[in-house]
């Protein structure tokens, strides 16, 4: 697995938070290098560990030692401090304000290897495999209703998701 490196300046310290949970995101915008250049642009306070583009490339903006600014307000098992607690993955698609889509199966491939290699060197269990969604569901729908859940819990890396209608 080739991942390119494209360090953002929007990170801090863990703090002693343990790596638990893998919190996957859309980028909702209308490019992955607009996505790229808005999560290294230091202004911007936002982050992920890593981004994927359509083409399955992959980037890493954090390293994984890190607490990665992607989560928000947010909160799962009782806990508030999900960055502190996990690794961020965007995939790059438009979202839904910007004509939301399937993801390409070379971008889901790319992600399913990424989470195997993930889960593996932190113990992630697979119903800690969330969707932005999962842990903001007030203010956040992604990685959305197209995101194949059904196709990674097939590979036991997510746990399967019912379909919104």
């Amino acid at each position: 697995m080739d991942i390119i490196k494209s360090p953002s300046p929007n990170f801090n310290e863990r703090d002693g938070a343990q790596i638990d949970m893998l919190i996957i995101h859309y980028t909702g915008m209308k490019t992955g290098e607009e996505a790229l250049e808005r999560m290294c642009d230091e202004a911007a306070k936002v982050s992920a560990h890593y981004m994927i583009e359509e083409d399955g490339r992959i980037f890493q903006l954090v390293e994984e030692d890190m607490r990665a600014w992607h989560a928000g307000v947010s909160s799962w098992d009782g806990r508030s401090d999900i960055n502190g607690h996990s690794i961020g993955i965007e995939l790059v698609n438009p979202g839904h304000e910007w004509g939301y889509k399937p993801f390409p199966d070379v971008q889901i491939e790319a992600l399913m290897e990424l989470i195997e290699d993930i889960k593996t060197r932190h113990d992630i269990k697979t119903e800690y495999v969330l969707g932005h969604s999962d842990v903001a569901p007030e203010r956040k729908q992604d990685p959305g209703e197209l995101f194949p859940w059904d196709v990674l819990a097939q590979k036991n890396l997510a746990l399967p998701r019912p379909l919104k209608v």
